[in-house]
């Protein structure tokens, strides 16, 4: 199961980052689990400065911007490139 986070204050980006995971997640037929992180500290903990944060599997993927679908299904399925978060 594909455990993944929503970091954010639930600003608009955030709402729309976690409603374009999920409908990617069901499109990719993932079985996941979505949680949203809204406190700030905790958001800062998991290395997340500026929101939107997407974190899957543990791992800080995206953070400070709206990732594009087609980014979005490529994180989800592992394809990232390695490095810092985009």
């Amino acid at each position: 199961m594909k455990h993944i986070r929503i970091l954010g204050p639930g600003c608009p980006n955030c709402r729309r980052l976690a409603a374009v995971v999920d409908d990617v997640a069901v499109e990719l037929g993932l079985d996941y689990e979505i949680e949203k992180v809204t406190d700030i500290t905790r958001i800062i903990e998991l290395g997340v400065l500026s929101p939107p944060g997407l974190v899957v599997d543990e791992e800080l993927k995206v953070s400070g911007r709206m990732p594009s679908r087609d980014e979005v299904r490529d994180l989800l399925r592992g394809k990232e490139t390695e490095g810092e978060p985009r």
